[in-house]
């Protein structure tokens, strides 16, 4: 009852204080507090024994000077030996713990038997945790050493996947013909009169499209040749070219194009894209169209661009017939060796490249930085030329 009195009497206590009624509540230093904070932001937990509510347990408790006996340095080294101690771990070769400490990978030949690769000593630290320090997952934790260690990370997988690209792109080169062919094979068991043996007989249509000779059904069409499977001729001649997939195998119309459709296809499906000619025949299409203008449009990029920094030849003017002979009034003496004596002043090697001059905003020219056999940017550390 008493219990129910006063959580009522707290009610219209803070009806008031929001009215404008009432005094706002003060906290343990004398400040008012804000009277549209939630309780439970007010509140203080029960372990920090505060007496009145308040926003002092919101505070950056970092900023505390007595938070440095909480704060260890996470992962930090000391000094690493060159040769395994007495008294060492016999995995690591540490001298700051033993074997059973150890958290390393277990070698197969720990460092007290090799002497090789010790790691180096932790650094020891003697601190006393509060409720906070214990709780504090990030405790040690220094953003700038991860991030590095992020972006060694990332290099070394950047690297180790364009050596596995390189690689496989060798392997395809290597296959040959009969090799891509291979879809395209059926094995099959022949029966001859020796007791039978197993032969590869080549399938040459693939089975979702239509037989050839199921073009047309006249006899006077085209010939078809069964052994083969072969027709040179064209089974419907009086059919519109734009309606047709097939023309006969000694024409190049529509036919085949829609075997590079497929063709582009096939390779973008080994590439990992999600495309299927059969499921999706529109989506095929549209991207194979996409891929044709990007061919062009990147093929004439590249063309400008080698025309802008070597120029263009077919634009040069014609050189006189004179030029292109040798021909010249100048006199010039040679020695025995083929040296020239007189006539002729030595010309001092002038470089073809423009000095001081700084490209795209950059501060530093090209060629002032170099890493991992490349030359690039002392600024911003790119390697790319043309940015």
């Amino acid at each position: 009852m008493v219990s129910a009195l006063k959580s009522r009497k707290q009610a219209v206590l803070e009806e008031a204080r929001k009215a404008g009624l009432a005094a706002a509540e003060l906290d343990e230093n004398g400040k008012e507090i804000n009277l549209h904070i939630p309780q439970y932001m007010s509140c203080a937990p029960w372990y920090l024994n505060a007496e009145r509510p308040g926003l002092k347990h919101q505070r950056k408790w970092k900023s505390d000077p007595n938070y440095s006996k909480s704060w260890y340095d996470r992962g930090a080294k000391t000094f690493q030996a060159q040769k395994f101690r007495k008294g060492a771990c016999g995995n690591c070769g540490a001298l700051t713990h033993r074997n059973k400490a150890c958290v390393e990978r277990p070698r197969k030949l720990g460092a007290k038997w090799t002497g090789k690769h010790i790691a180096p000593d932790e650094r020891i630290e003697t601190f006393e945790l509060d409720y906070d320090g214990k709780r504090d997952r990030w405790n040690g934790y220094d953003a700038a050493v991860s991030h590095k260690h992020v972006i060694q990370r990332f290099e070394a997988r950047s690297k180790f996947l364009k050596v596995a690209q390189l690689k496989k792109l060798e392997d395809e080169a290597r296959v040959d013909e009969s090799k891509q062919m291979e879809f395209a094979k059926v094995e099959k068991r022949v029966r001859t009169t020796g007791g039978g043996s197993t032969g590869t007989v080549r399938n040459l249509r693939i089975r979702e499209d239509t037989a050839k000779y199921l073009l047309n059904l006249d006899v006077n069409s085209a010939h078809y040749d069964p052994k083969s499977r072969s027709m040179r001729e064209d089974p419907l001649p009086d059919m519109d070219p734009n309606d047709k997939f097939y023309d006969g195998d000694n024409q190049n119309g529509q036919a085949l194009e829609f075997k590079q459709l497929y063709l582009r296809a096939w390779e973008a499906f080994d590439k990992g894209h999600d495309l299927h000619m059969q499921a999706a025949p529109s989506q095929a299409e549209l991207l194979y169209k996409n891929f044709k203008i990007n061919k062009e449009e990147l093929k004439s990029r590249t063309k400008n661009i080698i025309m802008d920094k070597y120029g263009n030849a077919s634009a040069v003017e014609v050189i006189p017939w004179q030029l292109l002979l040798g021909q010249s009034e100048q006199e010039v003496e040679y020695d025995r060796a083929g040296r020239i004596i007189k006539g002729q002043e030595i010309a001092l090697p002038n470089s073809k490249y423009e000095e001081d001059v700084y490209t795209n905003n950059h501060t530093n020219v090209w060629g002032s930085w170099w890493k991992n056999h490349q030359w690039g940017y002392k600024c911003c550390h790119q390697t790319d030329f043309l940015n």
